[in-house]
């Protein structure tokens, strides 16, 4: 569904994106994270056909970002989303479905099941009276007016109070489980660890990783054994009237119960415990690995 190819940005002498490359299937939820200025937002305004790649190809269905057709495939959210704040909701969306050219009973119906499931009554409110919440809601319902197969969404649920945003994050989630091909960005990286299926770390322009969530975590995060003995061990500590050893490696689990034993004791349980994606992007994501060739991790999608 989306194939980007070697895609670079620069401004004068800066270079903003440095040969991306990587592909979405439909359906798949794929973020791309990074430490500010790392590029993520320009590279999904390249995606989005609002900013041109000084070089590399970007393809949403088979089509050119600067193809017409192409814009009606794509519904864009960014991350700053200023709305005309004397409209209404419904006054707002109709506008853009006029220049989406979406016949005026289908925008209406589209809006309506649109703001109906993001829970918004308010719609006849003018938008300069409303939440931030709100207006995100309506900022979502937007990118959605022209029924578009693809969704690039710039931190989606930024700024937002808790409750808000979990309810934004389950919709994204409900989208891509409708067949909606989504790619976005979030510094919540506990967000983008739930609903993603693959993941780009970029870092100074460059993506430094990419992959699957679990392959990522098995090549760049670690594994650690918890393992419970009913007498103490080296290194251990003394939990719920067991003792306790963290460890890193099968080895050192064997050896465990091989000192167990001797001691007159024995393994009763085994915790594994894995890396988070935030334990991973920080071993990723180091100062200096842009200058790094990208690593790609697993084989799940055709582009990891």
């Amino acid at each position: 569904m989306i194939e980007v190819r070697d895609l670079r940005k620069e401004y004068g002498d800066f270079a903003a994106v440095e040969g991306s490359t990587f592909s979405v299937d439909q359906g798949e939820v794929f973020g791309i994270i990074g430490p500010n200025g790392a590029g993520k937002t320009t590279t999904l305004k390249m995606l989005a056909g609002l900013v041109e790649p000084t070089a590399g190809d970007v393809q949403i269905a088979g089509l050119a970002t600067d193809d017409t057709a192409m814009r009606r495939r794509l519904g864009f959210l960014p991350e700053e989303s200023p709305l005309y704040e004397e409209m209404t909701p419904l006054s707002y969306l109709s506008f853009f479905g006029d220049l989406y050219d979406v016949p005026e009973h289908e925008a209406t119906r589209r809006m309506h099941e649109t703001l109906d499931r993001l829970d918004l009554e308010h719609r006849t409110r003018p938008l300069g009276d409303m939440s931030k919440g709100m207006k995100r809601k309506v900022a979502i319902a937007r990118s959605l007016i022209n029924d578009p197969d693809v969704l690039v969404y710039d931190e989606p649920a930024s700024g937002l109070d808790p409750l808000t945003t979990n309810f934004i994050i389950d919709f994204t989630t409900e989208l891509a489980e409708e067949g909606k091909t989504i790619v976005f960005s979030a510094h919540n990286l506990y967000h983008v660890e739930s609903i993603c299926d693959r993941v780009a770390i970029m870092n100074e322009g460059s993506i430094v990783a990419k992959g699957p969530l679990d392959a990522l975590q098995d090549e760049h995060g670690e594994t650690t054994y918890h393992v419970y003995t009913t007498v103490e061990v080296p290194d251990s500590v003394r939990e719920n009237g067991r003792f306790k050893r963290s460890v890193t490696s099968m080895a050192a689990v064997e050896e465990t119960r091989t000192v167990a034993a001797e001691r007159g004791g024995e393994v009763v349980d085994i915790r594994t415990e894995e890396s988070s994606l935030e334990e991973v992007f920080l071993n990723v994501a180091e100062p200096g690995r842009g200058d790094d060739r990208a690593v790609e991790t697993g084989n799940a999608g055709s582009g990891a």
